[in-house]
């Protein structure tokens, strides 16, 4: 990181609430509060949990914690899941301890925290490193609010792991987190991926001192640039794009083709498709629903983007062959929708925008790029 010996660097910790926390949707934020100036603020209570927030949560617990609505015959699963939730937000709890009473220890760092859910997709500014403690899903949210500038660093509070004994300093108990593999009959005990994270409770400090010594840097990966209708989307997308009919059982239309960039003719044949919608990602997405709906993981610094349309249905054996391919970082994926009704997803269900019968969606590598550290930056395997 840049900086003079005795500088001290600013991070913000961006923080999930826990497994708990109630998260609502953003549809293309236009109204949020004035970007921040700087995050070390001397009013700390700005980042505290307003009294609704709070009342949100508490309903939620109370109605994991209350089994009144559960049948008799599945009970015992229903504690089993619910014990693993409250495993999982103790993880999720110890994980953010560690990570604060490491950067208190650091004496060339200077930190502020926020929650997530408090970001509302304003643009993160006059910070040197952001950390996102969560998962894939926080690091993404963070990526939408960062420009070229500043990198981003995650730490993946509660990793899948086959047996993990962790000691919760202020209690000083020790708790277990069971096998998946012991409750598959039982419930889905999976836990975060956190591909996209570097670091976890364990190897925090190491991998801080490493970004701050400058031994472990960033890599520079491509995002999704989406315009509808000649205008930029305000955020880009560091994973993937949904284009669909927001009713999943309905039948989404469209019509798209390859265009060079900055050119109106196409350069391929204009494909008209029925299906349940169309995927776009980038490299670093590759391996998320792109891979699982069968589609090619990529290099993870390949600049290109692949497309694919989901579920098509009979399509005309001229249009077979360009269901699925690559938009080279010259070309822009002209696609014009044609339902009543359409929406972008971007990056999950949390981020979308409406689109009418008629509109123009284009997608390119053209946006800014996302600094990020992460164990490919050192070419540690995952």
């Amino acid at each position: 990181m840049g900086g003079g010996i005795n500088m001290k660097r600013r991070v913000l910790l961006l923080l999930k609430r826990s497994m708990l926390d109630g998260y609502v949707s953003r549809e293309r934020m236009q109204m949020c509060e004035p970007p921040f100036a700087s995050l070390m603020v001397s009013h700390p209570k700005r980042f505290q949990t307003s009294p609704l927030k709070s009342k949100r949560r508490l309903v939620l617990k109370s109605y994991f914690l209350d089994p009144t609505h559960i049948t008799s015959s599945r009970s015992k699963n229903f504690e089993l899941a619910v014990g693993n939730l409250s495993d999982r937000h103790r993880v999720h709890q110890h994980t953010v301890e560690v990570c604060k009473d490491v950067l208190k220890r650091k004496s060339n760092v200077v930190w502020d925290s926020l929650m997530r859910d408090e970001l509302r997709g304003c643009p993160i500014r006059d910070v040197d490193l952001v950390v996102t403690i969560g998962g894939d899903g926080t690091l993404l949210q963070a990526s939408h609010c960062l420009d070229s500038s500043i990198p981003v660093v995650g730490v993946n509070s509660d990793p899948t792991r086959a047996t993990i004994e962790a000691s919760v300093a202020d209690t000083q108990r020790h708790f277990l987190l069971v096998k998946v593999e012991e409750n598959l009959e039982e419930f889905d005990a999976t836990r975060s991926t956190g591909y996209l994270c570097a670091a976890n409770a364990d190897n925090f400090e190491q991998v801080l001192d490493e970004i701050l010594d400058g031994s472990r840097k960033p890599l520079v990966l491509n995002r999704i640039l989406t315009r509808i209708d000649g205008m930029n989307f305000t955020y880009p997308s560091l994973n993937d794009v949904l284009l669909s009919h927001p009713n999943p059982a309905a039948v989404s239309r469209c019509s798209f083709s390859i265009r060079k960039a900055g050119n109106d003719e196409p350069t391929t044949s204009v494909v008209h498709s029925r299906s349940s919608g169309l995927r776009i990602c980038s490299a670093a997405g590759s391996t998320a629903a792109m891979a699982s709906a069968g589609g090619e993981i990529m290099d993870f610094m390949s600049p290109d983007l692949q497309y694919m349309i989901r579920e098509p249905i009979r399509p005309h054996p001229l249009f077979r062959d360009h269901l699925r391919g690559w938009i080279r970082p010259d070309e822009v994926l002209n696609v014009q929708w044609g339902c009543r009704q359409g929406v972008l997803h971007f990056d999950g269900s949390h981020v979308f925008q409406q689109v009418k019968f008629g509109s123009v969606i284009e997608f390119s590598s053209n946006a800014p790029p996302l600094k990020i550290f992460t164990n490919f930056s050192k070419n540690v395997q995952m």
